[in-house]
C-alpha cells in the first residue's frame, strides 16, 4: 500500500467518524458537507483505468 493511498484511507475514515458526531450532535448542515469530502476522497480510492 502506497503511502498516498493510506492517507485517503485515512481521510475517508476521519470522514465517516465526523458524519456521525456530527450527525449525533444535530448539525445537519456540517454532517452533509463532510459526507460530500468523505465521498469525494473515496473517489480517490478507485482504481485507474
Amino acid at each position: 500500500m502506497t503511502v498516498a493511498r493510506a492517507s485517503w484511507i485515512t481521510v475517508v475514515a476521519v470522514c465517516a467518524i465526523a458524519v456521525v458526531l456530527f450527525a449525533i450532535s444535530g448539525y445537519t448542515g456540517y454532517s452533509i458537507t463532510v459526507a460530500a469530502v468523505g465521498i469525494a476522497a473515496a473517489i480517490n480510492l478507485l482504481p485507474s483505468p
